[in-house]
């Protein structure tokens, strides 16, 4: 039917647009503390532009039909579009690295099944900005802000692309993507399954399970002899963790050198957000994307992550509010002469109390009735306004 809604497209009825906002207003508050800016980019955009940095597959981008030659997506994510949007500027002038920006909309996609989705994010970019502070910013940046919209039992999954593409290319050339596509599938069965030579796959399996509490993890992967050649990505994860366990968050960490992607757009260390089997977050470095974009080709380090916020919602329920909130009183014109009156008195009411909701009774009904319908939107006051311009307050239970 004509009526009803693409498949994918969601309405947000008041008390789901409720929960969502009390979430963004705690996050955005949290990104603004740290100094990023608002950036809104546009929901429609060149097919090139959004797929241009290899992390999005052109199959998962709705295309939308154009005049043109150029094909059109809506957006699936944020990130090539921020990149895009300041790919020229960061070349200008030295001091306007690094540039910290957050973005708060929907996103769309196709799925597999060719479905459409439209979903919500809110998250950060922290272009120009590199090395162990940088990292260190966006990690504990996520953590403040799971920890103001109060969720429980979170936890960072964290990797390192760079040091994990390190020990693939230790493997056997012709076995590198078979492991690849498994590591980031986490499919062990597959690994256990697959018809390699037993030294490649006892060296493949313990990659996968390379997982657990970030020193012991270090510790058994430095003991290891083929990774003695990789001392300066150990000593740099090393160095990060240490720097992490200083804020307190020592439990909420967990490393896992076999969490990758199954392409190459992220250059250093990745992560992922874990609530309740909801992954709300995700993120990671990406050194290379906005080289795609500049004039000139160059390159800037940068790193970001995105929260889903309707994971985020779902983890959080039984938190969020189940109520919407009430109108402080309804203002009633007692008889048709007095509507001026209840009109300029409602509106001296929100000029009193702006932050105060007032309601207008719209029908003429019995006094009782009007009360009836007071108590059943939880409005507890109502202010009767007669015809000679008399204001009566009645607070009712």
């Amino acid at each position: 039917m004509v009526h009803q809604l693409p498949t994918g497209a969601k309405d947000l009825l008041p008390l789901n647009v409720a929960q969502k906002r009390w979430i963004e207003t705690r996050i955005q508050k949290v990104f603004q503390s740290w100094g990023y800016q608002r950036i809104i980019t546009p929901t429609v955009e060149h097919l090139r532009s959004l797929t241009a940095g290899g992390a999005v597959d052109p199959e998962s981008v709705i295309q939308l039909q154009n005049s043109s030659l150029d094909i059109l997506g809506l957006r699936p994510e944020f990130t090539a579009s921020i990149a895009r949007a300041y790919a020229a500027r960061l070349g200008r002038d030295v001091a306007t690295c690094p540039q910290r920006l957050y973005y708060n909309a929907n996103v769309f996609r196709r799925k597999a099944n060719n479905d459409s989705e439209e979903s919500f994010q809110a998250g950060v970019e922290l272009l120009g900005g590199s090395g162990l502070l940088a990292d260190s910013e966006i990690l504990m940046l996520l953590a403040e802000s799971c920890d103001r919209v109060e969720l429980a039992d979170w936890q960072i999954i964290l990797g390192d692309a760079r040091l994990t593409g390190a020990l693939l290319e230790l493997l056997p050339e012709q076995y590198r993507g078979k492991v690849r596509q498994s590591l980031a599938s986490l499919d062990r069965i597959a690994l256990t399954e697959m018809d390699l030579p037993t030294d490649v796959k006892a060296y493949a399996l313990e990659l996968i399970d390379l997982r657990g509490k970030p020193k012991d993890v270090l510790s058994r992967l430095s003991a290891s002899t083929w990774a003695s050649g990789l001392t300066s990505e150990i000593n740099y994860l090393k160095s990060l963790i240490d720097l992490w366990e200083t804020v307190g968050n020592s439990d909420r960490l967990i490393l896992d050198l076999s969490f990758m992607q199954a392409f190459d757009y992220y250059t250093g260390i990745v992560f992922e957000v874990a609530c309740n089997n909801y992954v709300v977050a995700q993120g990671g470095r990406y050194d290379r994307l906005i080289a795609v974009y500049h004039p000139q080709g160059m390159s800037y380090p940068s790193i970001g992550f995105c929260i889903n916020l309707e994971n985020l919602q779902q983890a959080l329920q039984s938190r969020l509010p189940q109520t919407l909130a009430t109108s402080s009183c309804l203002v009633v014109a007692k008889t048709p002469d007095a509507m001026q009156a209840a009109f300029a008195h409602a509106s001296h009411l929100r000029q009193a109390s702006p932050l105060e909701a007032i309601e207008l009774e719209l029908e003429f009904r019995a006094d009782d009735a009007i009360r009836d319908h007071a108590r059943s939107r939880g409005i507890l006051a109502i202010v009767w306004v007669n015809n000679d311009g008399a204001i009566v307050l009645e607070n009712i239970c």
